[in-house]
C-alpha cells in the first residue's frame, strides 16, 4: 500500500527528505528520525557504553540536522554526514568525561593529601603544646637546661654559660629527660 501523498515514504531517499526539511516539511524530519532511530542509537550506545548518554547524543545529532545550514548532499551521503555528526558528539562527550574523571581523581587525591597534612600538623601542634606544658612544669634549673639544649648549645657550652661543672649539666639533662618522658606518657595515658 503506497504512503499517502502528504506523508513521506520510507522509500524516499534520505537526501530528498533532508531537502524537504529545509522546505519546512517537519514530517520529513520525523521520517528521517524514525529511519535512523535504532541504528544510530545502537551505534552511540556502543561508543559511549551508556544508554542515557547515547539517547542525549542521538537527539543532539538530529538537532544538528535542524540547526545546520543546508548542506549539499550527494546520493547516500546523508547517512555518512549524520553518523559523522553523531560520532564527533560522542567523542567530545567521552573526552569531557575523561577530563572530569581525571580532575575528580586529582581533587580527591589532593584533598586526601591535604587531610593527611592537616592531621599531621594538628598532631605536631598538640605534641608541641604538651611538651611546652611539660617543660613549664619542670623546676627552673631543669627547664633552663631544656631551653639551652633546644637552642643548640652543647653540654660544654651549657656548663660554661651556667657556671656549672660538666657532670652537673649532664645529670640535670638526664633528670630533665626522665621527667619530660614521664609527663608526656602520663598525658598520653590520660587522653586514651
Amino acid at each position: 500500500m503506497p504512503a499517502p501523498a502528504d506523508e513521506p515514504s520510507f522509500d524516499v531517499a534520505d537526501e530528498v527528505l533532508y531537502q524537504r526539511i529545509w522546505a519546512g516539511d517537519l514530517r520529513a524530519f520525523d521520517a528521517l528520525y524514525r529511519r535512523y532511530e535504532l541504528r544510530l542509537f545502537g551505534f552511540l550506545v556502543r561508543m559511549v557504553h551508556n544508554h542515557h548518554d547515547a539517547e542525549d547524543l542521538f537527539h543532539e545529532a538530529f538537532l544538528s540536522v535542524l540547526r545546520s545550514r543546508q548542506v549539499t548532499l550527494d546520493r547516500a551521503s546523508f547517512a555518512t554526514w549524520l553518523y559523522r555528526i553523531a560520532r564527533n558528539a560522542a567523542l567530545n562527550h567521552l573526552r569531557t568525561q575523561r577530563r572530569r574523571s581525571a580532575a575528580h581523581a586529582s581533587s580527591e587525591s589532593l584533598s586526601a593529601s591535604d587531610h593527611a597534612i592537616a592531621d599531621e600538623a594538628l598532631s605536631q601542634s598538640e605534641t608541641a603544646a604538651q611538651l611546652g606544658r611539660a617543660v613549664d612544669a619542670l623546676p627552673a634549673p631543669l627547664s633552663e637546661i631544656y631551653r639551652l639544649r633546644t637552642a643548640g648549645l652543647s653540654y660544654e657550652e651549657m656548663a660554661a654559660r651556667l657556671g656549672l661543672p660538666l657532670g652537673t649539666v649532664k645529670s640535670r639533662m638526664n633528670q630533665m629527660t626522665s621527667r619530660l618522658q614521664a609527663q608526656l606518657s602520663d598525658d598520653t595515658t590520660k587522653k586514651e
